[in-house]
């Protein structure tokens, strides 16, 4: 893990709610892996103290991106940053997707919900790289929340939308949209980043598809180190269910190990 005190914004790009930022980071783009994340200072004050946790959306030479909605002070002044600009980062941090040589001629689902896309695009390319065939499906509340579609469609990814109100692709929620299509075809693996409902529904979908699968799971964080064990949640391990750090431990984990509210 590195820290970048001096992390250049190159770029920025928005669509309503939603932005994309490219960053000037060699030594942490060089140790990037897709399901990463990067603890971001979003101030020079100490309002808000915290760093904000943001998934790695891309990683391209010395540049690394990340893509985010605005949700509340911390991600609200992070969009106010411009090109010219710099950040205080530190990354990568956590443990990423599995990446298995067996994946290689493999169809590989990526399920993302809202903002949740943003580790699937790095996931994806990946993924290509290594000889697998990634399908996305790509799902929010309406068309507005779909801003990556295009990006996701020129990289040339067979990619399945959905929105609850049918304004774009398959109208319902995008685990209707995975079950419809498991009834026609099998993947090898499936990878899933979004809301916890999105994701609790999505595991049992797996699990009676007898399907295996990662998701990466988000929380609140105090340091991203694995010091403060504030994101501490049940996760069961070897059929022992211990406490682990999502940050540290995780942010990815097996379906199987996440014990999801209410289980």
């Amino acid at each position: 893990m590195f820290q970048d005190k001096k992390a250049g914004i190159i770029k920025t790009a928005s669509w309503g709610s939603y932005f994309l930022i490219t960053l000037f980071a060699p030594e942490i783009a060089r140790e990037s892996r897709p399901g990463q994340f990067l603890m971001i200072r979003v101030s020079d004050s100490l309002n808000p103290l915290l760093r904000r946790p943001l998934s790695i959306h891309n990683r391209s030479g010395q540049e690394v991106e990340i893509f985010f909605q605005v949700a509340g002070e911390g991600t609200k002044l992070l969009a106010q940053k411009n090109a010219g600009d710099f950040l205080d980062i530190l990354g990568p941090c956590g443990q990423g997707f599995s990446l298995k040589p067996e994946f290689k001629d493999q169809e590989i689902f990526c399920v993302g919900g809202g903002r949740g896309l943003a580790p699937l695009y790095f996931l994806a390319r990946e993924l290509q790289a290594a000889g697998a065939r990634p399908v996305i499906f790509y799902g929010g509340q309406t068309l507005s929340d779909l801003p990556l579609k295009k990006r996701l469609e020129e990289a040339g990814w067979e990619t399945h939308c959905s929105t609850d109100d049918g304004s774009s692709g398959f109208r319902g929620l995008v685990t209707r949209l995975v079950e419809k299509e498991l009834t026609r075809r099998k993947p090898y693996y499936l990878f899933a980043c979004g809301p916890e409902a999105m994701m609790a529904s999505l595991a049992k979908i797996c699990q009676t598809a007898v399907l295996p699968a990662e998701f990466s799971l988000e929380s609140i964080m105090g340091c991203g180190l694995g010091a403060c064990w504030g994101c501490a949640r049940k996760i069961k391990k070897n059929g022992e269910i211990k406490y682990l750090r999502i940050c540290q431990d995780g942010p990815v984990f097996p379906a199987e190990e996440i014990i999801w509210p209410g289980d």
